[in-house]
């Protein structure tokens, strides 16, 4: 219990650290709220965020320190099986609570999928064939980044979102946290058939659960950014628990609604093939099933981000950190490789670092793109390294 209560506390702080963090990135034509006291706050972090930029970055770094220390700690905890089920979910919900609430700092997507909404609810017209630019007196187009793009999306993400815009009742501020409130609890979902997947409760899969959920790429492009990623993925691992449950229909229709939310996934000619495989009672254990999910989620993100620019309609053309969303929750159902998950960690921290020379510089140009490249590709290798020495000198025991 002692050693729960530590991490708890060392968590907690660090979320609230990224909550507060978070507002510094609040975009200086957007406003969340006409209280004179709240905007005399939201000035201060945004000076901060805009105008001292090397306080910023170092803030983003330190909070990405004590980010990775707290997933650590969390791991060992859990490899030693001394955190109950229940101890790990009450640290996750508040955890989530928490982020749910916070500006989201590295990414304006969700602008975007607010207006795609608000096409419909409010000008009543079709996404598919307007975007934010033919709307040149809308408020938030000043807040708004690919304004120039249609509607990129499955259309079952869009009508879930027009449900949300209802919801919203045409106030922002609402609209946008009724958002964010949703894609949280789509991620709490993708915990808990992870889970489930895994073979339910057991302190014996906390350890592979928590390399997914504490994953801190995982934290941040879940729930701060708020990415549809994690909608995309819940339907994913909701048909891949019917697969294994042998319930096939449910398994087809629900990795169906995967890729009508986004087209990442190509997993429904998956889920046919091993149904065929299965039925013609071949031997293909669970962790193969899953190493194919792996493998070709990893090779989606290759197409999308090195091929997918060639295509009509793709603007793409390098990696986002939030592509790594398409590929952790496979690697752990995967049973837990020590390199394996190292390595993961290590691309974790090297796609969050990209953050880092934006921070500072303000743009994504010049100098800005080589050291962003060569942070994803010297991070992985760096933690492998260190990885190495710890297990060479029995540090870890994994």
């Amino acid at each position: 219990m002692k050693q729960f209560k530590g991490l708890f506390i060392f968590t907690i702080f660090t979320s609230l650290l990224l909550f507060f963090y978070s507002f510094t990135q609040v975009d200086l034509s957007l406003t969340l709220s006409k209280s004179s006291v709240y905007q005399s706050v939201e000035k201060w972090f945004q000076y901060i965020g805009y105008f001292n930029r090397p306080l910023s970055t170092e803030l983003f770094i330190g909070i990405l320190v004590l980010l990775f220390i707290s997933y650590f700690w969390l791991l060992y905890l859990t490899h030693k099986k001394v955190i109950s089920n229940k101890q790990f979910w009450y640290l996750l919900l508040i955890v989530v609570c928490i982020l749910t609430f916070s500006y989201n700092a590295f990414s304006y997507d969700i602008f975007n999928n607010i207006f795609d909404a608000k096409i419909v609810t409010f000008y009543h017209q079709n996404p598919y064939l307007h975007k934010a630019l033919d709307f040149p007196k809308d408020p938030m187009r000043s807040f708004m980044h690919w304004t120039q793009r249609t509607y990129p999306y499955g259309p079952l993400f869009l009508l879930l979102n027009i449900g949300l815009s209802y919801l919203g009742i045409k106030i922002f501020i609402l609209t946008f946290f009724i958002f964010k409130i949703v894609t949280s609890l789509f991620f709490l979902g993708c915990i808990y058939y992870l889970q489930k997947i895994l073979g339910g409760w057991r302190k014996e899969t906390l350890f592979q659960s928590a390399f997914f959920a504490f994953n801190p790429l995982v934290i941040i492009e879940s729930i701060v950014s708020s990415h549809n990623d994690v909608i995309m993925l819940f339907f994913a691992l909701c048909g891949l628990y019917y697969l294994m449950k042998k319930k096939y229909l449910f398994a087809i229709l629900l990795t169906l609604c995967s890729p009508l939310i986004k087209q990442a996934t190509f997993l429904l000619p998956i889920i046919i093939t091993l149904y065929i495989l299965l039925n013609k009672k071949l031997s293909l254990n669970r962790y193969s099933i899953y190493a194919i999910y792996a493998v070709v989620m990893s090779i989606m993100l290759y197409v999308y981000t090195y091929i997918g620019y060639l295509l009509p309609g793709f603007a793409i053309h390098e990696i986002q950190p939030w592509y790594l969303l398409w590929v952790i929750p496979f690697i752990a159902l995967l049973k837990p490789r020590y390199y394996l998950y190292t390595l993961f960690i290590g691309i974790s921290l090297g796609l969050l670092l990209r953050y880092v020379p934006f921070l500072w510089l303000g743009n994504w140009d010049g100098v800005a793109i080589p050291v962003r490249n060569y942070s994803s590709l010297l991070a992985p290798l760096v933690v492998l390294g260190f990885g190495f020495i710890f297990r060479k000198y029995k540090v870890i025991k994994i």
